[in-house]
C-alpha cells in the first residue's frame, strides 16, 4: 500500500479569507496556479463534507430508531455516503496537490520581481585582484595540472561529472575540514553524518517534492511504493530530524552542519556552465541548518550568513551580498541572500552561498513544533545555507590563487589542512 504524504501546507481557510492580499502577496513568486479555481475546490470540498455529515447524521438517527423499514433506506444512505466519500477524496487531493505547489509568502523587504534582474546587492567586500597575465579558468588550471578529468569521468559516468585528483583532491577535502571545524569550534554548530537518501515524505517537508520531482535522483527499489532520493543538499536531511515532533524550547536554536555529497539532475539547465565545476550532477556542499523560536528567524538569517561569509573573508577571496527578489528566491524561502565569490576568468561574481529564512513554511509540513514560554504549541522558524559549496570554493581558489606558471598558492588558513606546502 503507498504511502501517504502528511500534506502540511498553507492554511486554506487563510488564503479563503484574505484571498486578494494573498494573490498580491505570491503575485512574483513564479506560481502558476489559479487561485480563483483552487477557492472553487475549497468550496466543493467544504460542500461535499457538509452533504456527507448530514447522511451520516440520518443513518445514524435511523440506527437509533431500531425500525426495521427503515433498513432500506440506511443501506441507500450507506451508498450515498461511500460515493460522496469518493467524491471528497478526489476533490481533496486536486485541493491539496494546489495547497503543495504554492511557494513561501515573502517578507516585506524582499525586492520585487520576476528573476535575478531585480536582485539588489547589499555589500561587496574584498579587493578584487589585478593580474600581470590573463587569469586562466579553473578548469584550464586543473587540467593543465592534470588534476582535473572532465573526459575520464564523461567515460565512466557522462557528462556533469569531475575526477579531482592528486593535491587537488586533497585540497578539496582540506577545504572541506576546515569549514566544518571552523562552524563547530567557532560558530556553535554540531556536526552530523547524515544519511545520504531521503523519503518522499522527508522531500516533501522541505519544499523538494511536489514541485522539483524532475531535479531529483530517484533510487529504484524493488517495492515501487518505497520512494527514496539521493539528497540534492544535507538542509533537506538536517532540518527533517526534527519532523513530527515537540522539541523543548530548551534545546532551541539548534545549529546543525553536515559536509556531504549533493546530487541534483540539474533540470532547465542545458547549455548552462557544461564547462568545468560550476554546474555538475555531484558536488560537495558544507550545510548549515538553524531550527529556532519563529521570531528568531531574521536575526537567524544575519548571524548564518555572516558565518558563510566569515569563510571567505578568511580565505581573502572577493565576494558580494545580494538579497534575491521574489521571483529569483527558492520556493521555501521567504527571505534569502546569495553570497557570490569574484571569478576573475569570468570577471564576475558568481554564486557561492545561498542562505534563507523559510519562517515556519518548512516546519508546518513536517509538523515540526515546540512549546514556547507560555506553554502553547507553536511551529518552529527553519533556515538553511551553504557554508560553502566546497566545489564552487575550490574553483574560487584555483583562479584567484593562480600564478603566471599555472601553480596554485594555498591559502593561509589551509595551509595546516594541506601538511603546509
Amino acid at each position: 500500500m503507498k504511502k501517504k504524504l502528511n500534506k502540511k501546507m498553507h492554511n486554506i481557510k487563510d488564503i479563503r479569507n484574505n484571498l486578494e492580499n494573498f494573490k498580491y502577496q505570491i503575485k512574483d513568486r513564479n506560481f502558476d496556479a489559479n487561485l480563483d479555481d483552487l477557492v472553487s475546490l475549497d468550496k466543493e470540498n467544504r460542500n461535499l463534507i457538509q452533504d456527507k455529515e448530514k447522511y451520516e447524521m440520518e443513518k445514524k438517527s435511523i440506527s437509533k430508531s431500531k425500525d426495521e423499514s427503515l433498513f432500506k433506506k440506511s443501506k441507500e444512505i450507506s451508498l450515498k455516503i461511500d460515493e460522496l466519500s469518493k467524491k471528497q477524496k478526489i476533490v481533496k487531493d486536486k485541493l491539496d496537490n494546489i495547497l503543495s505547489s504554492i511557494p513561501n509568502v515573502p517578507l516585506d523587504d524582499v525586492p520585487a520581481g520576476k528573476d535575478e534582474n531585480s536582485n539588489k546587492e547589499v555589500v561587496k567586500v574584498g579587493d578584487i585582484k589585478k593580474f600581470n597575465f590573463k587569469p586562466k579558468s579553473h578548469y584550464e588550471i586543473g587540467e593543465k595540472l592534470n588534476m582535473l578529468d572532465f573526459d575520464l569521468a564523461t567515460k565512466t559516468t557522462g557528462s556533469r561529472f569531475v575526477f579531482v585528483k592528486d593535491k587537488l583532491a586533497s585540497l578539496e577535502r582540506a577545504i572541506s575540514n576546515y569549514m566544518i571545524d571552523t562552524h563547530t569550534k567557532v560558530n556553535g554548530y554540531m556536526e552530523i553524518s547524515p544519511p545520504l537518501m531521503a523519503t518522499e515524505n522527508t522531500m516533501f517537508g522541505t519544499g523538494q517534492l511536489p514541485k522539483f520531482e524532475n531535479d531529483q535522483f530517484e533510487i529504484k527499489f524493488d517495492d515501487k511504493n518505497d520512494r527514496k532520493f539521493l539528497i540534492p543538499t544535507a538542509e533537506v536531511i538536517l532540518t527533517n530530524m526534527v519532523k513530527n515532533q515537540i522539541i523543548n524550547i530548551k534545546s532551541l536554536p539548534m545549529r546543525l552542519v553536515a559536509s556531504t555529497p549533493c546530487f541534483r539532475k540539474e533540470a532547465g539547465s542545458y547549455g548552462k556552465d557544461t564547462k568545468g565545476m560550476i554546474r555538475q550532477h555531484q558536488f560537495y556542499k558544507v550545510e548549515l541548518v538553524s531550527i529556532v523560536e519563529n521570531d528568531k528567524c531574521l536575526d537567524e538569517l544575519e548571524r548564518m550568513t555572516n558565518c558563510a561569509t566569515n569563510i571567505l573573508d578568511d580565505l581573502n577571496l572577493p565576494y558580494r551580498k545580494v538579497i534575491l527578489s521574489t521571483g529569483d528566491m527558492g520556493f521555501s524561502a521567504e527571505k534569502t541572500y546569495d553570497i557570490e565569490v569574484w571569478l576573475p576568468s569570468e570577471e564576475k561574481y558568481r554564486e557561492i552561498s545561498s542562505c534563507s529564512s523559510c519562517g515556519t513554511f518548512q516546519a508546518k509540513r513536517m509538523k515540526a513544533r515546540y512549546k514556547n514560554k507560555d506553554n502553547n504549541i507553536e511551529f518552529c522558524g527553519t533556515l538553511n545555507g551553504s557554508g560553502l559549496a566546497v566545489g564552487r570554493t575550490l574553483i574560487a581558489i584555483l583562479e584567484n590563487y593562480q600564478t603566471e606558471d599555472g601553480s596554485i598558492i594555498i591559502p593561509d588558513v589551509l595551509k595546516p589542512y594541506m601538511g603546509n606546502i
